[in-house]
């Protein structure tokens, strides 16, 4: 059935732009049935709006890098990734204030009980008799449209070499306060000498807490055009090991967060490796630590199994120090393989890769509608006892739309290695952006 729904979908495969043509009719059906539903219920929708004062943790902490996404080493540098999850730290655990108000008490009833006959004078058959109250109180709906984000990324080297994602995230509020999500979109890779792929994602997320305990779990599919529909998974758990302390202004302070992470999925690494369908488990732990108002430190670790039989260990660790619009951040990335097999298996598995740099940031608002941050990375890399410079530049902006709409744009640069190349040098250009709806 489902190699059948393949060749009715991918009715041509002729060039990028058709496939590419598609992915946007796809995307453009979602986000249309999506924006239906929420004019259909608007009306609904206000009444439920939550307060206000309740703010995402990416309103109240600066997004932090985790290690994901193994292929594209030198994005662990970059303070602000779109694409990668980040480590929250709910603002529900800094103040009570800030939780979301419990559920409207019901009316009080009436609890004196009707007069008889003999009380009232009358007898009961002529006892008047009060319309019952209808409540004026609106209905919560069970599920409000929150935001819908769409994630841009196009990444290209001199070897050839050419990733394009493009996904798009709706999301709702249940009204128990939990969420869901849907994820789809567009995927293209390309490499040289070797026929494109193009991938469409399909994902149905939850994410809720027990107590001071977030849980976030997801699956669903990709489907290829001329490879096998796979399954992928991911699942997290994340709790505060100490109190978090937010200043009355919402800047966070001081705390101390720990996340354990589960993923499974094709590894979308490059073509030659989609074709070998290679599958990975990787899990382990996330530390976050807001040392004072302007010091935070960052460290991961992740263990991966492939369906090769191959297995990695991979850490991050960022020091980050802000003054002001500047930041100075220092990073350390280590990434080990059980054995080598970019030749068959066609992704980038060193057995011994170090990167460790320093980081030299600015940050501040250009106009009132207009944010923009500038950095340079400079360190050195080591792969199979040799060592070379690993330098990355990057810029990003966010544009202020409206007060319900942002767009981010971002382009990088890096000599930072994602593959082997034996004695010629590495370079890759990035290309990032996120457009933001909330309702």
């Amino acid at each position: 059935m489902a190699d059948s729904f393949r060749r009715y979908f991918f009715v041509s495969r002729s060039s990028f732009y058709t496939e590419f043509i598609l992915g946007c009719l796809q995307i453009k059906l979602g986000l249309i049935c999506s924006i239906g539903i929420w004019i259909l219920s608007e009306a609904k929708l206000q009444a439920a709006q939550a307060p206000q004062d309740w703010k995402l943790s990416s309103e109240l902490t600066e997004r932090v890098p985790t290690v994901n996404n193994p292929e594209s080493v030198e994005q662990y540098s970059r303070p602000l990734p779109y694409r990668l999850p980040i480590l929250m730290a709910a603002p529900e655990n800094f103040n009570p204030d800030l939780r979301l108000p419990p559920a409207l008490p019901e009316p009080p009833q009436n609890s004196n009980p009707p007069k008889s006959s003999t009380e009232s004078g009358k007898p009961d058959a002529v006892l008047e008799s009060s319309p019952p109250k209808t409540s004026t109180e609106p209905r919560t709906p069970d599920a409000v449209l929150e935001s819908i984000d769409t994630d841009y990324h196009y990444e290209s080297d001199n070897f050839g070499q050419t990733n394009f994602f493009l996904e798009p995230t709706i999301q709702f509020r249940l009204s128990n306060g939990n969420k869901i999500f849907f994820r789809t979109g567009f995927n293209y890779f390309g490499q040289r000498g070797v026929e494109s792929i193009t991938n469409f994602p399909l994902q149905v997320g939850w994410q809720g807490k027990i107590g001071q305990v977030t849980l976030q779990t997801a699956a669903g599919v990709d489907m290829f055009n001329r490879l096998p529909t796979a399954i992928n998974l991911n699942a997290k758990v994340e709790a505060p090991i100490s109190s978090a302390q937010v200043s009355t202004s919402g800047q966070l302070l001081s705390a101390v967060v720990l996340s354990g992470n589960l993923e499974q999925g094709p590894y979308k690494s490059n073509v030659r490796t989609l074709e070998n369908q290679i599958t990975a488990w990787r899990f382990g732990p996330d530390l976050f630590w807001q040392i004072d108002r302007n010091t935070s430190l960052f460290s991961s670790l992740r263990l991966g199994n492939y369906n090769d039989g191959n297995s990695d260990v991979q850490s991050f660790s960022r020091l980050e120090r802000k003054f002001g619009q500047f930041s100075l951040a220092a990073n350390l990335f280590t990434w080990s393989f059980d054995r080598d097999l970019e030749r068959t298996s066609g992704y980038f598995s060193p057995q011994d890769f170090l990167v460790y740099n320093g980081e030299l940031a600015w940050e501040g608002d250009i106009t009132n509608f207009l944010r923009c941050r500038l950095a340079a990375n400079l360190g050195r890399q080591r792969l199979k006892g040799e060592f070379e410079n690993a330098n990355t530049y990057q810029t990003r902006c966010t544009v202020k739309l409206s007060p319900n709409i942002e767009a981010d744009l971002g382009y990088s640069f890096s000599n930072v290695r994602n593959q082997e190349t034996g004695g010629s040098s590495y370079g890759s250009d990035s290309l990032t952006g996120q457009l933001r709806v909330k309702f």
